[in-house]
């Protein structure tokens, strides 16, 4: 059985191993697969993985003896899944391997709003504390996070973790999830507009729906609280980048803080870019070793399960059901 890895840098640029994947079948890693290399890569795989490189209905189709397709991550747009469906070819994603990491960037965001660290620790080393005449300095406003509203959109794995570290410093938590949850731990569930009007901190991890794209735009924004500040380690489209922008200018937005952008790389002109209250990482919170670990894992057991005749973690499944 041959397996075909298309675009395996990003999780794992060296510092994990593919030996695992590789004693299940001939193994064939690539770190990177351009638009032109897909198809003569792919045609006589048995199994392909691909992160971002997209597996669309022509290659599906051109591909006689694939069996199966896993997805190094959760989203799984880049495939056509349907269309694999319909061939029989179940896909395989990893649901929920980076919650904690996520969390914890969603904070590491909003720390950086709230104390401005790193920027601080940079003045200190340019030699304006040791020329200070009071024993301390701040360029910017210091928020206290206890006391605060968090507002939860999306309130899945990622969201309760994140539940629960704003409890840890004392925030009320307050969600909104279109599919209800039970349980004693929950935080107070709320309508979106409801949300928008009571969050100071508005944080995003929901997914990429048609009814979630440009979630926030000039409608929704002006139905938040003065000076709000919103986070989205989520997918850059929920957010309209062009009103975020005149909302961060104009003040009605205090910060923000984005690990993921509408377009990414981002060009040179995208609306965020340059803004001082706008903080912005490369697509990176989902990143630590210990995550990717998880990932790497998960996608092995994917390929077990699959081998076994009990496939796990497939997205697929009703297209595979109307096939049957």
């Amino acid at each position: 059985m041959k397996i075909v890895v298309l675009d395996g840098y990003t999780e794992n640029p060296g510092d994990l191993s593919w030996d695992a994947l590789g004693r299940l079948g001939e193994l064939e890693v690539y770190d990177y697969t351009a638009a032109e290399e897909i198809l003569p890569r792919m045609r006589d795989a048995d199994v392909v993985y691909t992160n971002k490189t997209p597996i669309l209905q022509d290659t599906i189709l051109r591909c006689p003896r694939l069996k199966m397709i896993g997805v190094l991550a959760t989203g799984y747009n880049v495939v056509d899944a349907r269309t694999a469906g319909e061939r029989g070819i179940p896909v395989c994603n990893v649901p929920a391997y980076g919650a904690s990491a996520v969390a914890q960037h969603t904070f590491a965001l909003l720390l950086e709003l709230c104390h401005h660290a790193g920027d601080h620790d940079r003045a200190v080393r340019r030699g304006r504390w040791s020329a200070c005449r009071d024993f301390c300095f701040w360029d910017s406003p210091l928020i206290e996070l206890s006391g605060k509203v968090m507002g939860i959109v999306g309130y899945g794995r990622i969201g309760e973790a994140v539940a629960r570290i704003a409890r840890a410093f004392g925030m009320t938590a307050l969600a909104h999830d279109p599919f209800p949850k039970a349980g004693e731990d929950l935080p107070e569930m709320a309508p979106l507009a409801r949300l928008f009007a009571r969050a100071d901190v508005i944080t995003l991890h929901c997914p990429l729906l048609p009814q979630t794209e440009r979630l926030i735009r000039e409608e929704t924004i002006r139905q938040m609280k003065d000076g709000v500040i919103i986070l989205n380690t989520a997918r850059g489209p929920l957010i309209d980048e062009a009103a975020l922008r005149a909302a961060l200018q104009s003040g009605k937005v205090y910060a923000a803080a984005v690990d993921v952008l509408r377009e990414e790389p981002p060009r040179a002109d995208n609306p965020l870019l340059g803004l001082e209250n706008c903080l912005i990482t490369p697509h990176i919170a989902w990143a630590p070793k210990e995550s990717r670990q998880r990932l790497m894992d998960t996608a092995v057991e994917n390929l077990r399960a699959f081998l076994a005749g009990e496939p796990v973690n497939v997205v697929n499944a009703d297209a595979l059901r109307a096939r049957s």
